[in-house]
């Protein structure tokens, strides 16, 4: 029954999304043209095309270092109440850190680690 009061802040967060969006719906100049529908990519224009087969390692790559960046986002609340957390907190971070070696050990066997 709690919950309750949260209904109405998620209703007021929808209806303001929606809300804003028809607004700039209604109110945003809309004059296309074949200069502002081109494809362009950074300001500049395309050379080639977009379908083009890249390395699957810099996905790989790219994935482990989010995996241990979101490791130190985790860690660092940790390291905050590090005095309140006691012996039992310490054995968790561990696991944590233990899971996540086994995860890196796993990679750099397979040569994800590997530049090209």
């Amino acid at each position: 029954m709690e919950y309750i009061f949260v209904l109405p802040i998620i209703v007021v967060g929808i209806l303001l999304v929606f809300g804003s969006l028809l607004l700039s719906r209604l109110l945003a100049p809309h004059n296309p043209g074949p200069v502002k529908n081109d494809i362009y990519e950074c300001g500049e224009k395309t050379i080639g095309s977009a379908w083009i087969q890249f390395n699957v390692g810099f996905y790989l790559f790219g994935l482990i270092f989010l995996v241990f960046d979101v490791e130190a986002a985790f860690l660092f609340p940790w390291a905050t109440v590090i005095r309140e957390t006691g012996l039992m907190g310490l054995a968790e971070v561990i696991a944590f850190v233990v899971i996540l070696l086994i995860g890196l050990g796993y990679a750099w066997r397979k040569g994800v680690l590997e530049w090209v």
